[in-house]
């Protein structure tokens, strides 16, 4: 089933502000939220699909790669709704969008109220892809140092918090009593402390470990472009959430070929007696190299249209095409013979210039276009 436009399960339009996406998305996580809407499967999808759109449309970076991508901006790399998130995700991350609590209508992390999951940190990576790799996709296994739970430590319930990883306040107020609600300082939010941690972990009974990770990436992404690969972060202390592994495109320079949008260009030179006669000439392309035809009085500056031939969209709108541009070769330097032939030839009416409406430059077509 394909999914909805992220505009669309808020309710708002693309042109709405920081400040109404987050209103939007608080409007139906009270909605759909699980305390309200218990054994509500349909209610939990809702609000799931909810956050993830806000996850998107709040940060600008991944809101702006949405606008230009779609949904194909992150799938493929473990993106927010690829499977990525659950609803402890949600809440870990969004437990604010609730302000602490609904006047005591809501638990406010979901769950009846149960403890809040401490998230590990992101990891970030640069992998750099040739222009084949781009075009056909590609399957990446690449070494991430990351923090992982380091073997023997063991956890217990935090006394300041008693496990909920919360401390809730209330306070009176001209409006009534508020409860307000704010991660614990001493276990910050997890709901455990350390109880016993091996010599070679850290404090919060992590240490560093390589692993190699596998990272499907579709065709047609480019440069600069985020990928998210879930869970291979660095881990969280005891049943925390692990981080993600954030990927960044880097997109190596081709020799020969040049990209611009999902079309490639590609420089073919001639020589002049080639020109002339016409030949066939073996070039480079993304899916192999193959063999072109240049008719006979072809001009210096013709294009030559390869359609199909370029990158494919990351949106699924089918590939590009590659533009062969076409630039005849003078000789700087001439022989006696071949001079003398060219000067036998400055009068003759085949060499005198009569440009076709094809042929004429860029420049030229805008001028007949506005004459």
């Amino acid at each position: 089933m394909a999914k909805r436009d992220y505009y669309e399960v808020l309710g708002i339009s693309k042109g709405a502000s920081a400040a109404e996406i987050k209103k939007a998305y608080r409007k139906k996580a009270i909605e759909f939220h699980p305390d309200k809407n218990p054994d509500d499967k349909q209610a939990e999808a809702n609000f799931k699909e909810a956050a993830e759109a806000y996850e998107v449309l709040s940060d600008e970076n991944k809101k702006a790669r949405y606008d230009q991508y779609g949904h194909q901006a992150f799938e493929n790399g473990g993106g927010f709704g690829g499977g990525g998130m659950n609803m402890d995700d949600i809440f870990s991350q969004f437990g604010d969008i609730f302000g602490g609590g609904f006047g005591g209508g809501f638990s406010g992390f979901g769950g009846g109220g149960g403890q809040r999951r401490v998230k590990g940190s992101n990891l970030r990576i640069r992998v750099k892809l040739t222009l084949e790799e781009i075009a056909n996709g590609v399957e990446k296994k690449v070494k991430v140092k990351r923090k992982v739970q380091a073997p023997g430590t063991t956890y217990k319930t935090c006394s300041t918090c008693n496990g909920s990883g919360q401390v809730t306040r209330i306070a009176n107020t001209i409006l009534g009593r508020m409860q307000t609600s704010s991660p614990c300082n001493v276990c910050g939010g997890a709901g455990q402390t350390i109880d016993k941690k091996p010599s070679d972990a850290d404090a919060q009974g992590l240490k560093v470990a390589e692993e190699t990770v596998s990272i499907k990436i579709p065709a047609g992404v480019v440069d600069g472009m985020q990928l998210k690969v879930s869970g291979k972060g660095n881990e969280a202390p005891g049943n925390g959430i692990s981080g993600d592994l954030i990927v960044v495109i880097e997109e190596e320079t081709h020799e020969k070929l040049q990209r611009e949008g999902d079309n490639l260009h590609y420089d073919l030179y001639v020589s002049f007696p080639e020109a002339v006669l016409g030949t066939s000439k073996e070039i480079d392309t993304v899916t192999g190299k193959v063999r072109i035809k240049v008719e006979a009085g072809v001009q210096s500056g013709k294009i030559l249209r390869l359609r199909g031939k370029g990158i494919p969209s990351i949106n699924g709108y089918g590939k590009g095409d590659l533009l062969v541009h076409v630039n005849v070769w003078t000789p700087k330097t001439l022989n006696k013979q071949q001079k003398d032939f060219f000067e036998s030839m400055q009068d003759d009416d085949h060499f005198s210039p009569k440009p076709e409406s094809s042929d004429k430059s860029f420049f030229e077509k805008v001028k007949d276009m506005f004459s």
